[in-house]
Parts: C-alpha cells; structure tokens; sequence
C-alpha cells in the first residue's frame, strides 16, 4: 500500500489529494484507570472503523486528539501507557492495522493524550498498526481546491493550554483534575451502589461537577426507602409554598382563600380530616417561614453574583467560553491563510458548525456520554443529568459545488432507560432531552478567497 500522500492505492489506482474526503472524529478518551477502562462505545467504533476498511472512497481517517486517556493513567508512565492500551483493547488495534491497509489513518494528540508528543516511540508503535501519529499541535490537509485546518483545540483553552509542547512532564490546570479527580473516581466507581462515578469525562461544564455527585447521591446512593419517602415529603412542600402564598394574598385582601370550605370538606372524614386539616397548616406555616427568609436570601445571593460577575472573580479559573476562543482562531487563520476554508477541532465535546468569514468552523463532539441537565419538577430536589449518546464522524468533502461538511450519526441505544432511577424518570416526565446534530453544509472556497484581499485592504 501506498503512503498516505503518495497518491496510489493499494490497488494501483491512481488517487489524488484534492479528491480525497475526510472522516473525522475525536474525543474517544479511550483508557484509563480501573473503571475508566470500559470503553460502551466499541463496539460502534469498531464497525465504523470496519466500514472504512472496505471502502473504495479515496478516504483518510483524522482522530483529531482525544483518542485515549493517558492523564487517567497514574500508576504506569511513558510508553508503558502504550503497552496498557495494547493488552486491554486488542480488537481496536487489530482493527487499526486492518482500516489502516485501505484507508490512511491520521491521529493528532490532544490535551489528555499529550504524551503522545512526547515520546518517538508512540510514532513507531502507532506505525505497526497503519497509524500515523503526527506530534504537531495541527496539521493541514487539502480538499478540493482549499484546505483543511486540523488541531484538537485545547491550545485556545488557558486551562488546558500546553505551553511547552511535547514536554513530556507538562501539566496545565487540566491535567491536575484529570490525574486527581477523573482518574479517582475511576478507581473508586464501583464502590457504589451503581457504577456511575466513572462517568465523571461526561460531567461539561467542570463546574457542575459537585451538584452532579449530589443528584447522583441522591437518586442512585440514598437508601431506596428514605428516598421514596422524601419525594412525596417534598411534594408537600411545594403544594404546602403555593397555599401559604395564597394565605398571604387572603390577609392582604387580594384574593378570598377558601378555608372555610376547605375546613368544611376535610371535617366530613371525621378524625382522619382533621388531622389532615392540621398536617397541612404546619406545612402551610413551615413553607411561610422558609418563603419569608428565602426571598431576602435570593436577593442577596442574587446581588452578590452580579458583584462578582461585575468584577470577573472566577472568571479565568471557572469559566472557559466553549466558542469564541475557536472562532477568533478560525477568523485570524481564514485571513493568514485564505486557501484555508475549514477549521476543525474537537476538545469542547459540542458538535457544531459555524459560518466564519465565509469559512466553516467545525466541532467534532465525542463520543463519551453526554449529560443534559433537566431540573426537577419540585425546586427541593436537586437536577436529574439526563444521558444519551451523540456518537458521529464528520465527513468533509470536495463538490462540485463547494465543499461539504455532515455530520454521520451512528447509533448507540439510549442508556437512560438503564442508568435513570424511577424517581429521575418521573421528575423528568415530558422533558427528555432531544439532541440533534448539525444539518449538512456546503461553502464555495473559492469565493471566500476571492473576499480575502477585500477585507485585507479594508483593514489596512
């Protein structure tokens, strides 16, 4: 077989590179410590793969960064990661050399994979198995009459940023939650009642980390009965909320609250009414007071983020913009180089494509599970983090008409029905997430690089 960019098959058909489509996909995070190891998805990757290795499309394969999990290893350094990956998924290497024999397979590193920029002997143990590892932070390649920009996109991250590239002890922020928090709970995941902390990859932002370990306290670790028994409590509550408002309205002279009636209704059951009748005034009273200290509290609570807001305390350490980092780089990159008509990353786990000064910007998602955040029903109770799968690969392509990005759904059963407790179903009635990916887009290069040296006058 041919190399990559030497232009014949193995076949002996002639190929050419302007002709070439691209499959790309990212963010497998493949590997890891104890839990971390099981990887739900193989399956799909590995017919996908399969897929590839009988094609006769003039294809190459971009793992665009991600591919495994390398910061999740704390027990094993260097090239033994290698080793570990090698003995624990067999069938994905094997079948690495074998779509590797049709199609050219080409893996950048990412962020939780950096070492492979460190060390040759990734390159050469990659290389046994038709992969070709480029330890660059991008590669370009052609498509059509344009090219393509590839780069994981963790760089454009300032927690996750690589200063020293290739330095095999490099550690930004990233690396010190992933070897002490994602490689811990993969440790200690199955000490649950479920197996669910080796989920913790799946938890974006960062900062939803400890209200999702609180709902999964409490709808999978709580004792069944107490749980069950806190709900219905719960419930009461919010009805218990809603009278004392209305109470409140009565005393104002807003609106007649209807307590004779009711007073009336519950004596005809005798003993039992009237004890319901009592129930719900010490829950009308408890809800009253908790209303009355509440609203001062959210108000001030309220005032207080806007202060911190105002002044952008967390800013640099909490909070980093899933979007305009990427399309900043996108839009500087599209006007030093206007042969360049796609900018394609991954990191951020968000599959999406965006029109940049005439060029396309393009998230490739992942392929962990995805976690919806769905507030319950009943304010009391924290949110249910719904999960679904979004696995694709993006096929970009040359046209007549352009260049064409789509996204490729491949499909993976819903894991709610398994994962969700009775009680996270029923809050969650009504609301289940519904996610799409991207419709298919197709830009002219050839415009936008007839647009470039307009806009460069312009600035000048």
């Amino acid at each position: 077989m041919g190399g990559p960019d030497d232009g014949v098959s193995e076949t002996g058909d002639e190929r050419h590179d302007d002709d070439r489509v691209y499959y790309v996909i990212s963010d497998l995070h493949i590997g890891g410590d104890e839990q971390l190891e099981e990887v739900p998805f193989l399956d799909e990757l590995l017919e996908f793969l399969g897929e590839l290795e009988s094609t006769d499309e003039n294809a190459e394969l971009v793992i665009n960064g991600d591919a495994f999990g390398l910061w999740e290893f704390t027990t094993i350094e260097g090239i033994e990661k290698f080793d570990a990956l090698e003995a624990s998924y067999p069938r994905l290497f094997e079948q690495f050399r074998k779509t590797g024999e049709n199609v050219p397979i080409t893996m950048l590193p990412g962020n939780h994979d950096h070492e492979l920029a460190a060390y040759d002997e990734y390159v050469e143990r990659f290389a046994a198995y038709n992969v070709d590892l480029i330890q660059d932070p991008s590669v370009s390649r052609p498509v059509g009459d344009a090219a393509i920009h590839f780069e994981h996109g963790h760089q454009r991250d300032p927690n996750n940023h690589i200063e020293d590239w290739g330095n095999p002890h490099a550690s930004p922020l990233g690396y010190y939650y992933n070897t002490h928090v994602t490689s811990r709970a993969g440790q200690l995941s199955d000490r649950g009642r479920f197996n669910w902390l080796k989920d913790v990859q799946a938890v974006t932002p960062t900062e939803w980390m400890p209200l999702w370990i609180l709902s999964k306290y409490v709808y999978r670790e709580m004792n069944p009965i107490l749980r069950y028994a806190l709900v219905p409590f719960l419930f009461l509550l919010n009805i218990s909320a809603l009278v004392a408002i209305l109470v409140g309205l009565d005393w104002l002279g807003i609106y007649g609250m209807p307590i004779e009636a009711v007073q009336t209704f519950l004596g005809q059951f005798g003993l039992a009414g009237t004890a319901i009748y009592g129930i719900i005034a010490a829950n009308v009273m408890i809800a009253g007071l908790l209303l009355l200290l509440g609203v001062p509290l959210y108000l001030i609570k309220h005032d207080i983020s806007r202060t911190i807001d105002r002044f952008g305390v967390f800013e640099t350490d909490l909070t980093v913009d899933a979007s305009a980092p990427y399309e900043t780089a996108a839009r500087e990159l599209f006007e030093d180089e206007p042969e360049t008509a796609v900018f394609c990353y991954g990191h951020t786990h968000r599959p999406g494509v965006e029109s940049v000064d005439g060029g396309l910007l393009v998230n490739t998602g992942t392929w962990l599970k995805r976690l919806h955040r769905r507030d319950g029903i009943t304010g009391f109770l924290p949110p249910v983090f719904y999960p679904s799968y979004q696995l694709c690969a993006v096929r970009i392509a040359p046209e007549a008409d352009g260049i064409a990005v789509e996204y490729e759904a491949i499909e993976k059963p819903n894991p709610a029905p398994e994962e969700l407790t009775l009680t996270e179903r029923l809050l969650t009635l009504g609301r289940k997430p519904n996610p799409t990916l991207p419709d298919r887009t197709v830009i002219q290069p050839s415009a936008r690089a007839e647009a470039a040296p307009k806009r460069a006058s312009e600035a000048d």
